[in-house]
């Protein structure tokens, strides 16, 4: 067995672990039934519940496992990493962004219904997320300190900067330090701010949520290098969405500045200097197995 091989089972494990965990705080933390009309919440559980690797909330549990914390506390944070995270690729898909028809091999949120229920269905996700972390996490200070991360990590400091940095850059040559500034918040941002939220929900102090902020910002990253790699070489059925997107819209991608191969090396360096900052962690074995699973996805 390769050593990409190994990576990839211990993910599985990892999944077949946490995923129950997640399913579970999304059916209990996500909106109750209520009078809203019928048509935005099927349209809000049909994003949902498409399926995905559910890697945002694992990065919570798994946060929170690498500083000693209990899981059981962590769940509706985890639930609602998922949510925010669904809802950015609602309108990810959207006509005036990616323009997208298929999500996680179904169609897209505005193809099943229609574009307006769709903006509606992302903005009533995004809110509910802040509202299942102020609702169910019972330790106050921990409830506002994830909120404030969750809101730093997917607002305009992060993943919503990154996103207008992104369709600014359409059609442009890259340079570097355009690319990384979308990349870190676009996508990186919020990965980072899960790992942080999972040790903030665990106890973690200041000294060990610096060091896990900064395994995010390098996963974070080479998250977004690999999904430029797998955008031009995995197919629709592999990747769960449109293929050569990136390249069909002439955005900025790493392996545009450096070539596949280039874009494969930077990944490698990035899940290495993530991984150094978790020595002397004794639980961080999921939050390993995620980075070394990211660099696998490129093989």
């Amino acid at each position: 067995m390769t050593q990409d091989d190994a990576s990839k089972k211990n993910f599985e494990r990892l999944l077949s672990r946490m995923n129950p965990l997640v399913e579970q705080a999304l059916k209990r933390y996500a909106w109750p039934e209520s009078g809203a009309p019928k048509r935005i919440v099927d349209a809000m559980n049909y994003s949902l519940q498409a399926g995905g690797k559910r890697l945002r909330p694992m990065l919570v549990l798994a946060g929170c496992e690498a500083v000693g914390g209990e899981l059981e506390p962590a769940l509706p944070v985890a639930a609602a990493f998922e949510m925010i995270h669904t809802y950015s690729l609602i309108h990810d898909d959207l006509p005036a962004m990616d323009d997208d028809d298929l999500r996680r091999g179904q169609p897209t949120c505005h193809k099943a219904f229609d574009e307006a229920t769709a903006i509606l269905a992302g903005d009533a996700m995004a809110t509910y997320a802040f509202q299942a972390i102020l609702t169910h996490v019972k330790d106050a200070t921990k409830a506002v300190a994830a909120g404030r991360e969750l809101a730093t990590g997917a607002g305009l400091e992060g993943m919503v900067g990154g996103q207008m940095a992104d369709l600014e850059g359409e059609g442009r040559e890259p340079s570097i330090d355009e690319l990384r500034y979308i990349h870190e918040h676009k996508t990186g941002a919020l990965i980072t701010s899960a790992v942080v939220c999972g040790g903030i929900m665990g106890g973690a102090d200041a000294e060990t949520l610096k060091r896990l902020r900064s395994y995010g910002k390098s996963i974070g990253l080479a998250f977004q290098v690999v999904d430029d790699i797998l955008d031009e070489t995995a197919t629709a059925e592999q990747l769960g969405k449109s293929p050569g997107k990136d390249s069909a819209t002439d955005k900025m991608t790493y392996p545009r500045l450096y070539g596949l191969d280039g874009a494969k090396r930077y990944a490698e360096e990035l899940i290495s200097k993530a991984c150094a900052e978790l020595e002397g962690m004794q639980n961080a074995e999921a939050l390993r197995t995620i980075a070394a699973y990211f660099v696998a996805r490129t093989h």
